[in-house]
């Protein structure tokens, strides 16, 4: 990647028509990247498209369809030549104590939070090879300390998190640099929030995006592996 805004490359963001994947596309463009956000929502991610401007693409595809997946970013690399950012974004969450949570729900978290990101990791390991890009995993906190109601959400960012070590392990010796970036409370449409100015004091999407820019801005000996990153002044109870 060059320091040059207008050959910076491109990314693929899973989850991008809003919240976090939103934001991150939104940075990255205004940084010089061209940009491919997914949804499984095709009015909602060519709407979001639109909005991101003429150097960004809408795909709809669900990341636990890895065909759909795959042919998703293999369209972003005949349009752009190539992929040097991949943003593992996608996710959702449902909340209940376990006796409460349905086999449905489970299966719904995991496949898309976890199976999800295997998928993406998966389908954009061969661009990335050659461009020697960069994969940034969106966790949680929740990834490392767990909470009562968050079984099936738990246990996938759990499994994220461990999973991008593995992966960053994996893919080094490629050239490949992959970080996993660990949110506390983040202001967004998460869970169905519509968030208001009660959220200012929460850690928001825009945030997190100056933080991609700057892991990818980083001299390339060096590689945050882990990104922890949590509100400053949390409401007091």
């Amino acid at each position: 990647m060059t320091d040059s805004t207008s050959q910076r490359g491109s990314a693929f963001v899973t989850g991008g028509s809003k919240g976090i994947g939103y934001a991150v596309a939104q940075a990255l463009i205004g940084a010089g990247y061209r940009v491919t956000v997914t949804s499984r929502n095709e009015a909602e991610v060519q709407a979001a498209a639109a909005k991101l401007g003429q150097e960004a693409r809408g795909a709809a595809c669900d990341v636990r369809d890895f065909a759909a997946l795959q042919t998703a970013i293999d369209a972003h690399v005949a349009a752009f030549e190539g992929l040097d950012v991949l943003i593992v974004n996608a996710g959702l969450g449902h909340f209940a104590p376990v006796q409460d949570l349905s086999v449905e729900q489970w299966s719904e978290v995991i496949d898309i939070n976890l199976t999800g990101a295997f998928h993406s990791v998966k389908a954009a390991i061969p661009a990335l090879s050659r461009s020697q890009g960069y994969i940034i995993f969106v966790s949680s906190l929740a990834g490392k300390n767990a909470f009562a109601g968050g079984s099936a959400y738990n246990a996938s960012k759990f499994g994220m998190n461990g999973f991008s070590e593995s992966v960053m392990l994996d893919l080094r010796p490629l050239g490949i640099k992959v970080s996993q970036l660990m949110p506390g409370s983040v202001a967004t449409q998460f869970g169905g929030h519509t968030p208001s100015e009660a959220d200012a004091w929460k850690i928001q999407p825009e945030d997190l995006a100056q933080i991609v820019l700057d892991l990818l801005a980083m001299n390339p000996r060096t590689l945050p592996s882990r990104v922890e990153v949590r509100p400053a002044q949390p409401p007091k109870r």
